[in-house]
């Protein structure tokens, strides 16, 4: 819990009275590699903050082929957003990808702590307002920017998930053939060590 506690005074400071009482909205849940967190079709009740792990969050289409839409890592907050907010079914599935520890909130418990601590509301909105400044230049990546340049800068804003998580997904994510990426692959000439 100190691991939140750290995380959310990266924002807001609070007090250990204030943080006994944000603590205790949470619940904390393990779950194994290849468990999944959200599965489709599913009622989405929480949404999760990662204590440590990595997780892929990919929606199916209809010829069954995944599109990965986002990779949490420790810090991350990660849910079907659209599902939790409007307390509806999951169109996404959330896998674990290593052995990992959350700490899982309800749309309820996360409403009373915003309206019972102005500071948490605070730290909500700063929260949401990251994630979608992140959506909205990865769409824009997408949009203008070649394989190559891609793949650089998601080495550069994301080192940690290049060095954790399998080439194969990055491509996926990044909307490129696994043998483009492996042609264009600039992390593995500086000698960083990379999970194939």
């Amino acid at each position: 819990m100190e691991k939140l506690r750290k995380h959310i005074e990266e924002i807001t400071p609070v007090s250990d009275d204030e943080f006994e009482y944000i603590k205790a909205f949470f619940t904390k849940k393990r779950v194994r590699k290849h468990q999944f967190l959200i599965q489709a079709g599913e009622k989405v009740a929480c949404e999760y903050w990662i204590a440590n792990g990595v997780f892929r969050a990919f929606y199916t289409d209809e010829t069954g082929r995944e599109h990965i839409l986002q990779f949490a890592l420790e810090n991350s907050w990660l849910s079907d957003y659209n599902a939790f907010f409007h307390q509806t079914e999951s169109t996404m599935n959330i896998i674990c990808m290593e052995e990992a520890e959350v700490l899982s909130l309800t749309l309820h418990a996360r409403e009373k702590l915003a309206s019972d601590l102005h500071k948490m509301e605070h730290f909500f909105r700063m929260k949401v307002t990251s994630g979608y400044t992140a959506q909205q230049h990865r769409i824009i990546s997408l949009l203008c920017r070649n394989p190559k340049e891609r793949y650089e800068e998601f080495g550069i804003l994301f080192p940690e998930i290049v060095r954790r998580i399998p080439k194969k997904y990055i491509a996926e994510y990044l909307g490129i053939s696994r043998e483009t990426l492996s042609r264009i692959h600039p992390v593995q000439r500086r000698g960083i060590p990379v999970k194939q």
